[in-house]
């Protein structure tokens, strides 16, 4: 093939395509080799420096003994270093004293994200919107009271309302009539309201009682929304005939808000109704 080089006198190495296509055996630009030979130098005196090769049982440490752990390691304490001053202060301070500071209230709105991300978003969602079944921490509505206080005792003790299943009291035609009433925001309208005894828990007005955690019936706030095709009505005629949380009626539905005392410091859960407090706008 060389012999019929039509290039001749061109350093080729005899290889053609398409005619003119060729292959050529010129060296390597002078600043590609000296790049090359610069990347070796580096390779070696960066594993010397450096954790780089695997051995039998570990690895080489490198004479700076840097590694990725340290880095982090240095990177938090610098954080840390930081935040000592605020969680200092917050160790000191009730949830309601955080709250009436406006540059504390800031730093643990922002510092407690993680914290409501790890024990809250599950249930409530990231931004405390509700999922299904699960309460929204974004509204005015509070079972069991908005204040700081209410909102710390919560997140502490956990709750667990309970609903009295009223499937074997009442009557099918009387449990469309209080939960229509109960649809249209006016529990109160039902005689059966009174006559039932449903304001012993719901008050005379039917606006829920905080102390029990009952619910407002005349928000139109509901804490199980229908599901698939069931009508809202449905749904409230399925939580008076089987209760919440009653263990007599297998089913019941199930509502629990865990407690957290057992397993967050007092600050972490200082903050975290913070946070909660200032998402629904508490009271």
């Amino acid at each position: 093939m060389a012999d019929k080089n039509p290039f001749p006198g061109e350093n080729n190495t005899g290889h053609f395509w398409d005619d003119n296509l060729r292959e050529l055996a010129n060296p390597p630009p002078r600043w590609w080799m000296i790049g090359f030979y610069v990347s070796i130098l580096w390779v070696l005196v960066y594993s010397v420096l450096y954790p780089t090769w695997p051995t039998l049982e570990s690895f080489t440490k490198g004479v700076l003994g840097w590694t990725q752990i340290g880095e982090y390691q240095k990177g938090v304490d610098e954080v840390e270093a930081v935040r000592a001053e605020f969680e200092q202060k917050i160790a000191g301070m009730t949830a309601k004293e955080i709250l009436a500071d406006e540059g504390l209230s800031a730093y643990t709105e922002a510092s407690a994200k993680v914290l409501f991300g790890d024990n809250c978003a599950a249930c409530h969602g990231g931004g405390g919107q509700g999922g299904p079944g699960y309460p929204a921490l974004v509204d005015d509505d509070w079972l069991w009271g908005g204040s700081i206080e209410s909102i710390e005792q919560t997140i502490t003790l956990g709750r667990k309302g309970i609903m009295t299943a009223h499937g074997k009291i009442l009557k099918p035609e009387e449990v469309n009539g209080l939960a229509q009433a109960i649809v249209d925001g006016k529990p109160a309208s039902s005689p059966l309201f009174l006559q039932k005894g449903c304001i012993a828990c719901h008050g005379m007005d039917g606006k829920g009682l905080t102390v029990l955690g009952s619910a407002n019936l005349t928000d139109a706030i509901y804490r199980f929304n229908p599901e698939g095709d069931e009508t809202l009505l449905d749904s409230v005629k399925y939580t008076i005939m089987y209760g919440v949380n009653d263990a007599s009626e297998p089913k019941s539905r199930q509502a629990e808000m865990p407690k957290f005392g057992d397993r967050l410091s007092k600050d972490d859960i200082k903050k975290l109704s913070v946070v909660v407090f200032k998402l629904g706008g508490g009271q």
